[in-house]
């Protein structure tokens, strides 16, 4: 087959669940399937890696992305005629006048279940092009049957469209030793007592908040001093949570640790005693993954797709309800046994799990949409 890929998510979106996404599927099919042929779009100079006997890299600009969208991309595509074309950051950029087989990675509909916690400029163009983004895409993956169920709901979407193909963690998540972890937290980042984790975003969907009232809640009932530890770069609500934190007298037990490169993050999953993730919706919930690959039990909501991903591995929450995720904190950190418990589980389920998965299953929807 010849593929057609839209790469530019890979640098665009670097560190973000798309980002990685992108960039995993592509590396694995390229390697994987050397007979076919893949056309990559690309915007940045990190494209080495991807340069292969089986690959025809295609440079483009960000600041005239416009143009390759509406303009190159079609002219190109309709003169290669590839056999799919693929966009994978929830088909942003997708022309009308590209007349091959088209697919679409809608991620998640984040924009239409919860529009409240987007920002105005990206709510405004999701809401605009999804529509004619899900009419012009002759299949649709997404990343669980939760997305799914959202897809049909919210569009007339034929079922048997729309393939369902889980995420993976990458291969750095795995267990590491916990007291070189510890000390390497302690070193590079201050956190001088055991600690409960937190990693990810602080829109107001991510529910920071409500982890933080629910630490200072049930912090004395632990059974030793605990620090609780928040990773992610401090954007969206994160200034008002740290100035929030910034009243309680725990306050030094709460460390917002900002941005955090990506090789540290298995040694802070690895050095924390549990995760804990309340987010109010997830089309996925990547953290979750990782944090099982490194054998840390979790804490996180009964909500949208988040079961699908741990199952019985996890304690799940109600995340609207304070007094349930506090009153897990305290169950899970008193409890050496439950602990241990959840750590063996989520591990042994993260191994259900792989980027190899991902890309195989995508690139038999590739064959299967070719062959109609």
């Amino acid at each position: 087959m010849k593929i057609s890929i839209d790469g530019r998510g890979i640098n665009w979106y670097k560190g973000t669940g798309i980002g990685t996404y992108t960039e995993k599927i592509l590396k694995h099919m390229i390697n994987k399937y050397s007979e076919d042929f893949f056309n990559i779009y690309w915007s940045g100079d990190n494209y080495q890696s991807f340069k292969k006997e089986n690959t025809r890299i295609i440079m483009t600009s960000k600041r005239y992305s416009r143009f390759f969208e509406q303009y190159f991309f079609p002219h190109d595509l309709n003169i290669e005629n590839p056999d799919i074309y693929h966009v994978p950051q929830n088909g942003i950029g997708l022309s009308e006048y590209i007349h091959c087989k088209k697919i679409s990675t809608i991620h998640d509909l984040i924009p239409y279940i919860m529009p409240e916690t987007v920002g105005k400029g990206y709510l405004y163009k999701f809401l605009r092009d999804m529509p004619k983004i899900i009419n012009l895409s002759d299949s649709i993956i997404t990343v669980s049957n939760q997305s799914k169920k959202d897809i049909i709901k919210f569009f007339n979407v034929d079922k048997d469209k729309i393939f369902s193909i889980p995420l993976a963690a990458d291969e750095k998540y795995k267990p590491l030793d916990k007291e070189h972890c510890k000390n390497t937290a302690k070193n590079k980042y201050n956190i001088t007592k055991p600690y409960i984790l937190y990693l990810g975003g602080f829109s107001a969907r991510k529910n920071v908040k409500s982890l933080i009232l629910a630490f200072s809640k049930i912090y004395n009932k632990l059974n030793k001093e605990y620090q609780l530890v928040i990773v992610g770069s401090k954007k969206d609500r994160a200034p008002y949570l740290e100035k929030l934190t910034s009243t309680f007298k725990i306050k030094s037990n709460i460390i917002f640790t900002g941005f955090v490169p990506e090789d540290d993050l298995p040694i802070l999953y690895n050095g924390s005693d549990a995760f804990v993730y309340p987010s109010l919706y997830e089309g996925f919930g990547l953290p979750l993954l990782e944090a099982m690959s490194c054998a840390t039990p979790i804490i996180t909501s009964n909500v949208s797709s988040i079961p699908e991903v741990v199952s019985d591995s996890a304690l799940l929450i109600d995340p609207s309800n304070l007094d349930d995720l506090s009153n897990s904190i305290e169950k899970l950190i008193n409890n050496s046994a439950l602990q241990k418990t959840l750590s063996e589980k989520g591990y042994a389920r993260s191994k259900l799990f792989s980027w190899e998965k991902t890309a195989s299953s995508t690139f038999e929807v590739y064959k299967k949409l070719s062959l109609i």
